[in-house]
C-alpha cells in the first residue's frame, strides 16, 4: 500500500531548488541535453527528488538520443502513475511519482525491447542513489 506524501506549496518551495520546483511541482520540462543524468551510466537507483521514492533502476536506462534520461520500465508499476496530458497543443502520457505526485516526464511507445516503452524523464525530478556494485 502506498503512503502518500502531502506537503503544502510553501513546504515544497522550501525543500526544492527553484528549478526542481518548476519542473517537479509545476509540470515543467528541463532543456534537452542539459540535465545531470542525460548521459550518466553509473549503477544505482533513480529516486524522486521530492519524496525519495525509488522509481527506476539504472540497468533499465538507455540512450534514446532525445536529450533526457530514458528508461524502459519502473522498479514496480505502483511507484509511478500515468495521466493523460493535453498541454502544449498535443497529447502525451505524463509520468508522475505515485507517492507525492511529482511530475517526472512522459512515456512513449518507441522504446527498445522488452517493453517497447521510453520513460523520458527530467533529470531535475530525480536523484541518483549510486551503487558501488556494477551491473
Amino acid at each position: 500500500m502506498i503512503q502518500k506524501v502531502i506537503k503544502s506549496d510553501e513546504e515544497w518551495r522550501s525543500i526544492l531548488t527553484p528549478e526542481q520546483y518548476r519542473v517537479a511541482r509545476g509540470k515543467g520540462t528541463e532543456r534537452a541535453f542539459a540535465g545531470a543524468y542525460c548521459e550518466t551510466h553509473d549503477p544505482g537507483v533513480y529516486a524522486c527528488v521530492c519524496c525519495g521514492t525509488e522509481l527506476f533502476e539504472s540497468k533499465t536506462k538507455f540512450e534514446s538520443g532525445t536529450g533526457w534520461p530514458s528508461f524502459t520500465e519502473p522498479i514496480e508499476e505502483d511507484r509511478i502513475r500515468l495521466e493523460k496530458d493535453y498541454s502544449h497543443g498535443m497529447f502525451r502520457i505524463e509520468v508522475l511519482c505515485n507517492v507525492c505526485d511529482a511530475h517526472l516526464g512522459h512515456v512513449f511507445n518507441d522504446g527498445p525491447a522488452p517493453t517497447g516503452l521510453r520513460f523520458c524523464l527530467n533529470s531535475v525530478s530525480l536523484v541518483l542513489k549510486r551503487s558501488a556494485h556494477t551491473e
